[in-house]
Order: structure tokens, then C-alpha cells, then sequence
């Protein structure tokens, strides 16, 4: 019986963090560990790293995700490991796993096989606070702003108008809108409020973006929370919540350093996900690693349609990075999915159904094109893909003017990996690389979420009614006209119909609410249905999760 992910990963043979620390060139000074085989990067050592040049940057993104699954986060540690295993200095850069899909449907996200990050129980569950840390910082400014209400509303708050919600790091549907402040006089003035997931908190997002300590206290006060009934902004800093936020997440804004199974160093930091939020790990991490690696490594969350538009249009634009290759992940399985296989018959051959799930692939190379950077594809490799199948996919992605390397790395770790890490060398040293963003600064907002919703979904309009339309036209004349679109949608298809797979086209993006992070340095347009705290499945992952008898975590994956 082949062996869990969790199985694997504790037999893996850890080296002390420092050692990883040295592979990179960190002094053991300059890490404050967590154990043995955790610890943060120190804000003094990324600070003197500033003057030296970048490293390659490479993106691992994916189709869109089916029940099947794709492995993204497994492929940027299996070509992680292959690209060390080339001789080359190379790191990855991941997010962290957020609680709600560990004990809901998802799992974690730590990798999978031979191909993962270690220690897999600790970066699943707490690890080292960080999501606990902003939870608390956001909440934080939850009870400022009805303290600041309930001791004389000094800065004129309009209860009416408060927009910032509370968080909590798990799926809780029935948080989603609720009341507070109930019970009379002494526990303030009730009003309609509600929780999101910490993922899709501001407070996430500003972490993620920010550059250091400095720039994270000026984006936390930049923070709007609500408005007067002029329609005035009240921010954050208005009430004096900005430094006691930043302190909060002090020791969180360092990157966490960590290992693979094949000792090769990982940072993991930040988690928002890529449906409600910007789907990339921190900037802090990622230049970090660009300095210190040749190679760097990175994911963005579901598929390119979420994750990699955001990541080209919202992390590279505001952080002045330039990737210079993307690596786009796809299984057989997933492609038979998209070509309407039903899940029990996966496993058999189809080379029609396969052929068809193959337009949803299509689409993203094409859709990646246009951000100017080169693109090759990953066969994550299933025992039950065949050989025609995966012939099937290489000469369709040739005829997109791309290649597809098949990958073995969940079975054979860095073995399995070589060749595309091959690939991604010769691609990201070539030079062909031209990124530009998809979108100009000075287009209007509304046409920013046109403009993604027509070039990157294919929709032949978008619905939005006056309310929305006004909203963002009052958001430019305050100047946040500038600002890039973060887009809320169903990761499962380039619509936002999560039932419609392939590649859809005429079909419309209804806005049902626009969000403005003005700290974070976006506009959030919410599509469809999609909601900013899930809810469980009727059968949570939770209900599997135990400790064992030897004490071991059993059932978390």
C-alpha cells in the first residue's frame, strides 16, 4: 500500500535549520528559530541584502482546479529540488495553509510524495503564528473602532457605515453576517457586522505587500474602516490603532525558512488565497530569496485565471518584479475532468476527453502569453495517465507554440523533476522574457475589471448595476483611480459558474459588491457567488483528523 503524504514526511531525515540557513548564505545570528527545523529570517539581514543583484524569478501556476487535482504546490517543490539537484543555488518560495481548508475539503498545502516541505504537521497547523498574529491585528482595530463608537465617537464614525469585518482563521458560514453589541447600554450600539477568513483580510494582504516595518505601519493606517455620513474616509490611523498593529505583527512580517524532504531551503510566508485575496506569498520573502538564490521559485494560488493575473497585475506591478518564465501545471486527470469525464472513470483512458479538457489549458498558455513572459508546461504525473494520453497533451501544447515535460516528482522527488528543471533554466536565462502588466495604471477601475474579465475569462461583458458603477467613479475621485483590480471568483472555472469547465466564452462577470483596500493597494471586485467565508463541506476533512496511538497527527493531508 503506497505510503500518505504525512507517512513520507515523517521519515524524512531534517537537517538543523541553520544548515539550511547556510545553504543560502544566512548566519545562524541572523535566524530566530522555531525548534530545530523552523525559523524567521531577521529584518537586519534582509535589510543589508538590498544592494544585490535579483535571481531568476519563476512562477508555477496551473489550470483551473478539478476534484482531480493538479499539484502546484508539489511541482514548485519537485522543480525546487531539481534545480538543486542541477547544482544550481535555487529556493522556493510558498504561502502558508490557512486552517479552513486543512479541516475542510482542500488539505493543506505543504506538497505532496516525495516532493514536499518539512516539517508538513507544523506548517499546516500553527506553525510559527503567523496567521494567529494577524487574526489579532485585525481584531484588534474590530474592537478600536466600537470602543472609539461607545467612548464618544470622536472621529464622527457614521455606525452605519463601518465597512471593516472581523476574521477568524477557520470555515464558519454561520459568522458570515451577524449582529453585535447586543444586551444593552454597557456593550455599545448594535449594528449589522460580519467575519471573513484571515486569508481575505486586508491585514493578510498588507502584510504580503509590504516591504518592511516602516511601509507596514503606513499601508495599516491607510486602512479605511469606515466612513461619516458626509461619506468622508475614516482610516485606521484616525483612531490611533496603526502601532499597536504593527507591533502585533512585528515578528510575523519575517519570512519563515524551512526545508523539502531533500534538505533544500523553503521560505513560506503569507497565505491569502488567490479566489478572495491576492493568492501570493509576501514580497518580502520573494526578494529576499532573489537576493540570496540564482533561481527563485514561486506559486500563486489556483489557476492562472486567479492566481497568475494577480501576480503579474498586483505583486509584480507593486513590488517591481520581473518573472522570467512560468511554469503552468496540469494533470491527465484534471484535463479528462475538464473534457467531462465523471471522477469514478479518471482512471480510464480517453485521449477524446483528454483532447477536449485540453482548451482549458490552451487558454492559460495563452492567457500568460500575454503577459510577455514565456511559458512551459508540467505533466504532474498519475500511475494511470498512459502513453497516448500523455502524447495527446505534448502535441497539443506544441501546437500552442509551448512544450509540456512530463514530471514524476511526487514519486521520485528531484529525479522526476530534472527535466523540466532543465527547461526552466535554459528559458529563464534566455532572456525572452518581456513582462509587462495587462492593464495601464491610469484606465479607470470599471475598465481594469473589464479589461481582465474580457482578455483573461473571455466574458463578453460585465454586469454591475449604478450602485457599483458610482462606487468606483467616487473611489477615483478620491484617487484611488490608480489602483489595480483583485478579483473574487469561483476557481473553478473562467466563468463564475463553478459548474461550467473547459473554456467558456460568451459569458457574463456579474460584480455583486466592490471593496476598496486602500492599505493593501487595491480594489476587490467580488464576482458572482463567491463568498468571503466559506462554509465546511457536509463531510470536513476535521472529522478524519486524529492523534494516534503512537501520538502521531493522523488524517491530515
Amino acid at each position: 500500500m503506497a505510503k500518505t503524504d504525512i507517512e513520507i514526511a515523517r521519515e524524512a531525515h531534517k537537517l538543523p535549520i541553520q544548515e539550511i540557513g547556510a545553504k543560502l548564505g544566512i548566519p545562524s545570528e541572523a535566524l530566530l528559530p522555531f525548534g530545530h527545523d523552523k525559523a524567521k529570517v531577521s529584518a537586519e539581514f534582509i535589510a543589508a541584502q538590498k544592494d544585490r543583484p535579483d535571481g531568476k524569478l519563476i512562477l508555477v501556476t496551473a489550470i483551473n482546479p478539478t476534484p482531480a487535482g493538479e499539484g502546484k504546490t508539489t511541482t514548485t517543490v519537485g522543480l525546487g529540488d531539481g534545480l538543486n539537484a542541477l547544482g544550481k543555488k535555487a529556493t522556493i518560495c510558498l504561502r502558508e495553509p490557512s486552517l479552513g481548508p486543512c479541516f475542510g475539503m482542500k488539505g493543506g498545502a505543504a506538497g505532496g510524495g516525495h516532493a514536499q516541505v518539512v516539517p508538513m504537521e507544523d506548517i499546516n497547523l500553527h506553525f510559527t503564528g503567523d496567521f494567529h498574529a494577524i487574526t489579532s491585528a485585525h481584531n484588534l482595530l474590530s474592537a478600536m473602532i466600537d470602543n472609539h463608537i461607545y467612548w464618544g465617537n470622536e472621529a464622527a464614525i457614521d455606525t452605519r457605515r463601518v465597512s471593516w469585518r472581523r476574521v477568524l482563521d477557520m470555515n464558519d458560514r454561520a459568522l458570515r453576517q451577524i449582529v453585535t453589541s447586543l444586551g444593552g447600554v454597557a456593550n455599545g450600539f448594535p449594528r449589522e457586522a460580519g467575519f471573513d477568513i484571515t486569508v481575505a483580510s486586508e491585514v493578510m494582504a498588507i502584510l504580503c505587500l509590504a516591504s518592511d516595518l516602516e511601509d507596514l505601519q503606513r499601508r495599516l493606517g491607510d486602512i479605511i474602516i469606515g466612513y461619516r455620513r458626509d461619506r468622508s474616509a475614516v482610516t485606521c490611523r484616525d483612531i490611533k490603532a496603526d502601532g499597536a498593529m504593527t507591533v502585533l505583527l512585528q515578528q510575523a512580517m519575517q519570512p519563515n525558512l524551512v526545508q523539502t524532504l531533500e534538505n533544500n531551503p523553503a521560505f513560506i510566508h503569507g497565505g491569502p488565497f488567490a479566489n478572495i485575496a491576492h493568492g501570493c506569498n509576501s514580497v518580502v520573502a520573494t526578494r529576499t530569496a532573489l537576493k540570496i538564490a540564482d533561481y527563485v521559485v514561486t506559486e500563486a494560488g489556483f489557476g492562472a485565471d486567479l492566481g497568475a493575473e494577480k501576480f503579474f497585475d498586483i505583486k509584480c506591478r507593486k513590488a517591481g518584479l520581473s518573472p522570467d518564465a512560468v511554469v503552468i501545471v496540469a494533470t491527465i486527470r484534471a484535463l479528462k475532468h475538464n473534457g467531462g469525464v465523471a471522477r469514478a472513470d479518471l482512471g480510464t483512458e480517453n485521449i477524446a476527453a483528454v483532447e477536449k479538457g485540453c482548451a482549458n489549458l490552451g487558454r492559460h498558455i495563452a492567457n500568460v502569453k500575454k503577459f510577455g513572459v514565456p511559458a512551459v508546461v508540467a505533466i504532474n504525473h498519475f500511475v494511470t495517465d498512459t502513453d497516448a494520453e500523455v502524447a495527446a497533451v505534448k502535441d497539443y501544447v506544441a501546437s500552442h507554440g509551448s512544450e509540456a515535460v512530463l514530471c514524476t516528482h511526487w514519486a521520485n522527488g528531484s529525479a522526476g523533476a530534472l527535466d523540466l528543471a532543465r527547461r526552466v533554466v535554459e528559458i529563464a536565462d534566455s532572456g525572452q522574457a518581456q513582462f509587462a502588466p495587462l492593464y495601464r495604471d491610469d484606465l479607470g477601475l470599471f475598465e481594469k475589471i473589464e479589461m481582465v474579465a474580457r482578455e483573461i475569462y473571455r466574458a463578453d461583458e460585465v454586469l454591475a448595476d449604478k450602485k457599483i458603477r458610482d462606487q468606483l467613479r467616487d473611489w477615483e475621485a478620491a484617487g484611488f483611480g490608480h489602483l489595480p483590480v483583485c478579483m473574487a471568483k469561483t476557481q473553478y472555472s473562467f466563468s463564475t459558474d463553478p459548474n461550467l469547465r473547459g473554456a467558456p466564452t460568451g459569458h457574463s462577470v456579474p460584480i455583486r459588491e466592490v471593496r476598496l483596500s486602500a492599505g493593501a493597494g487595491f480594489v476587490v471586485a467580488i464576482c458572482g457567488e463567491i463568498m468571503t467565508m466559506p462554509g465546511l463541506p457536509r463531510v470536513p476533512a476535521a472529522e478524519a483528523i486524529h492523534i494516534n496511538e503512537a501520538g502521531q497527527i493522523d488524517g491530515l493531508f
